[in-house]
């Protein structure tokens, strides 16, 4: 087992994590809750996960999940008018959860987290360390559900502002650009915050998880022709991800005449997006195959030639492309500040929202088979260097030790 030392005794902490969010689902800031938690077991420690009642529940973790609201069973992927109440549960299973765990330290994801998991912390008197995933007001507006112009937009930025600077002792941030945001936007004491990007299990993203046969089996499953480029995109299908520049990126392609098939994973909106394509006359060069499971990820980006990053939120993290990293895939991405961090100069940088600049990126790849094993292979390595969970889990140790 591997412990650190702290004023000369081994120090095992009981952490109690607030996930406002139906922890586990597969995608984004979920995976980096469940590799948070895998790297902190990995050290000894004692993490339980209190979240809302859906959600998959993953061996080996101990997940303590909130009542059922009577009058809503289901809600949508990021803002909703419904997650208030889903908070309020959330925070009253936090209470119960908190005084049976009685933990050294509470660990609050994203800012409803911070918020529930600080007043909790307060009462028990511990320190909470606050895990930053993106501006919660910029998330707001990137999802359609605020106006940035509209009174009730300075309401949350001001609740946001609130938040980052009274509850936590320190700030996790999952890329550079967050920890520049909550200085320059926020005010917050630079000294409370850690940079902690998103990391890659390299082991499990590896690009020799299927042999040929396996690959041209799964090809033929999902009818892909063999005489294409495929190019790999994993994670959620929403506008704010750059969802319909794909579409026109294929569209581009298609009069281009180049043989690239985009391989689309991920969910919710699959027939929204799928009837897209259709209008746009590319759903035979497009497969949405909809939710793919965390443990199936690496399979199916196994197939990718080239992987695509086309989210244009500027202040969210980008964790998909630090699995593509690690898959050995050349990254063509939208030039936002996370992507930019992530790839530094093995990226291939399109200016956001450029859908043809896109599609002329990729057919440069594609006819360029020594370029794109070369920043694959410089692109693993920087992966398996920089962006390790093993590292992280120690990082975020240290920070806990320095709080108890």
């Amino acid at each position: 087992m591997n412990v650190s030392k702290h004023g000369g005794q081994e120090r095992l902490l009981r952490i109690l994590m607030v996930a406002p969010t139906s922890f586990f689902s597969d995608y984004g800031g979920h995976i980096r809750i469940l590799e948070e938690t895998r790297a902190l077991q990995a050290l000894g420690h004692q993490v339980t996960i209190v979240t809302y009642y859906k959600g998959s529940n993953l061996p080996g973790l101990d997940i303590r999940r909130t009542a059922r609201l009577p009058w809503h069973t289901d809600y949508e992927v990021g803002s909703s008018r419904h997650k208030l109440a889903f908070d309020v549960y959330l925070a009253a299973q936090t209470l119960i959860e908190g005084l049976r765990v009685k933990p050294d330290i509470v660990h609050g994801h994203m800012h409803e987290g911070a918020l529930i998991g600080g007043v909790l912390a307060r009462m028990l008197g511990k320190p909470l360390v606050f895990d930053f995933q993106g501006s919660m007001s910029a998330e707001m507006v990137d999802h359609g559900f605020l106006d940035k112009n509209g009174r009730i937009y300075s309401v949350a930025h001001h609740m946001e502002k609130t938040i980052n600077r009274v509850f936590p002792q320190a700030i996790l941030t999952s890329s550079q650009q967050a920890a520049g945001i909550l200085v320059e936007d926020f005010q917050v004491n630079e000294s409370m915050i850690y940079p902690l990007p998103d990391c890659a299990d390299t082991e499990r993203f590896n690009p020799d998880v299927l042999s040929d046969s396996e690959k041209a089996d799964l090809r033929r499953q999902l009818g892909i022709p063999e005489d294409r480029t495929i190019v790999a995109y994993l994670g959620l299908l929403t506008d704010y991800q750059g969802t319909p520049h794909l579409i026109e990126a294929a569209s581009y392609l298609r009069e281009m005449d180049e043989p690239i098939h985009f391989l689309v994973m991920g969910y919710p909106n699959v027939d929204y997006y799928r009837h897209l394509a259709g209008e746009a006359g590319v759903n035979d060069t497009m497969t949405f195959t909809g939710k793919i499971e965390y443990r199936d990820a690496a399979r199916y980006l196994a197939l990718g030639d080239i992987a695509v990053a086309p989210k244009i939120s500027a202040t969210e993290g980008s964790g998909k492309i630090l699995n593509y990293m690690a898959m050995a895939q050349p990254v063509v991405a939208f030039e936002t500040p996370v992507s930019s961090e992530y790839l530094a100069e093995w990226g291939i940088y399109v200016p956001v929202g450029d859908a043809q600049g896109l599609a002329r990126a990729l057919r440069d790849l594609a006819h360029d088979p020594a370029r794109r094993l070369k920043t694959g292979a410089s692109l693993r390595e920087r992966a398996k260097t920089k962006y390790s969970w093993q590292r992280a889990g120690e990082e975020i140790q240290a920070i806990y030790y320095g709080l108890t």
